[in-house]
């Protein structure tokens, strides 16, 4: 046994990696083919040659075919995992919340990246940017930019150039096709998605409404809202509310408890959308656990009981079924994603209000 695992760290005595007889194995200049540590054998490109050379493949650097190959890794000597490092600088002439969302969604693509964040935001002048330079020398990496100013963005462009840094406009694809298809060149001015124009100030009510709405507050006002949203308690109602409010819709949402029923006026709600959230129970038990420890409170309490925290969920979804109100199913839904699906159904509604036949089914 100690051989063997001895054989791991240098070539296995029982399981060489042969050349033919008569031919001999030699690098060509320039390959990419190293020892490791963990694969004594050579390596192409951080994968085992032999494992290349398994699957019937050539490797550059070796002249001739292996007919055996070294011995596998054990079981519990799982493969490396090669983390790759990277700067990522997010450069914007306006708040970055565009650039950032759009670098966020790229990067969920990638499992093994440990990716280090530089964020500079309002950069409105060359001054300003001349001092980010010098960052990014010392930092290099990615540029990732919405710089709209010429002047700005082309000294952007030709500090990165000169430094060798690649450098991406992550809107020209986009505003490039609008252009083409509008016929209309581009005002090139930063930051006018966050005009404080009509949308801004409208936005802002909605905030202002849902803040005072928020637990049940406050029934008398419901009919002006866009949404209600209902369920037990903690089924994400008041931070799907919030992230709905910053789209701009006012938001009101009611806790739904067995001994204490909603009022009337929810059952007589005519403008808003009333959209019952659910959950799993074990999800929810766990939820509310963890709340409960948060406030340093007792975990063998009714509110995490499992009879009791099924009989609150049953009592919910017989008032949506009763109502015909759509359900949305939280349990494995982020904040972002019941949203999504609520506004779904609103711009349904909108389009064609007798297509939305609630379902008891949750969505």
């Amino acid at each position: 046994m100690a051989l063997w695992i001895a054989g791991i760290g240098a070539p296995c005595p029982i399981f060489p990696v042969l050349n033919r007889p008569g031919r001999a194995a030699t690098h060509e200049a320039g390959a990419s083919s190293v020892a490791s540590p963990r694969y004594p054998q050579p390596v192409e490109n951080g994968f085992p040659m032999s494992a290349r050379l398994r699957a019937g493949g050539r490797i550059a650097g070796v002249e001739s075919d292996p007919e055996l190959v070294r011995h596998p890794l054990p079981w519990f000597m799982p493969d490396v995992v090669h983390m790759t490092r990277l700067h990522l600088h997010l450069l914007s002439d306006s708040t970055g919340e565009t650039l950032e969302m759009i670098a966020k969604a790229a990067l969920a693509q990638f499992d093994h990246a440990e990716v280090i964040r530089h964020f500079w935001p309002m950069v409105r002048s060359q001054h300003h940017l001349d001092r980010i330079v010098g960052e990014l020398a010392s930092s290099p990496g990615l540029v990732l930019h919405t710089v709209v100013n010429d002047d700005i963005r082309t000294r952007l462009e030709d500090r990165c150039r000169v430094l060798g840094l690649p450098h991406v406009p992550v809107l020209d694809a986009v505003t490039a096709a609008l252009e083409d298809r509008l016929g209309e060149q581009p005002k090139g001015r930063p930051g006018r998605q966050h005009a404080m124009d009509d949308a801004y100030f409208e936005r802002v009510d909605a905030i202002q409404f849902t803040i005072a709405h928020d637990d049940g507050v406050g029934a008398e006002d419901w009919e002006e809202a866009d949404i209600v949203l209902a369920g037990v308690s903690r089924t994400s109602k008041t931070p799907t509310s919030i992230y709905l409010a910053n789209r701009g819709y006012k938001v009101a949402n009611i806790p739904l408890v067995v001994e204490s029923p909603p009022p009337a006026s929810l059952f007589e709600l005519r403008r808003p959308l009333v959209v019952g959230l659910t959950t799993a129970p074990k999800r929810l038990i766990e939820i509310r656990r963890n709340r409960l420890l948060a406030l340093n409170q007792a975990t063998d309490t009714a509110y995490v009981d499992e009879e009791k925290v099924s009989r609150e969920l049953a009592f919910a979804r017989r008032i949506f079924a009763d109502r015909g109100w759509p359900v949305i199913d939280v349990t494995r839904r982020s904040i972002e994603e019941t949203a999504a699906a609520i506004m779904r159904l609103l711009g349904e509604r909108e389009e064609q209000p007798e297509a939305l036949v609630a379902g008891l089914k949750p969505i």
